[in-house]
């Protein structure tokens, strides 16, 4: 492509790019889904076993109700495309 100009070839780039970033998203969104149910969730069992005297059963409650929200979130992102 000879003809082209610098000015073209940044657009066309820029474009390119862009259209990357867009098809990226959701497994962007999938990396973090997981770990962020497993925090929440897991922080508000370590919360209540503070509060109500009973460690470790509610934080590992909270753990495991993350995992199955983390996990259900993660393959309902990955299966909508």
């Amino acid at each position: 492509m000879p003809d082209e100009g610098p000015g073209r070839f940044l657009s066309r780039s820029l474009k390119v790019f862009q259209e990357n970033l867009r098809n990226a998203g959701p497994a962007m969104t999938a990396g973090y889904t997981l770990p962020a149910a497993m925090l929440v969730f897991g922080g508000v069992g370590f919360l209540l076993d503070r509060w109500l005297g009973t460690p470790p059963w509610l934080l590992l409650a909270g753990l495991g109700v993350g995992i199955v929200v983390g996990f259900a979130e993660l393959a309902r992102i990955v299966w909508r495309r």
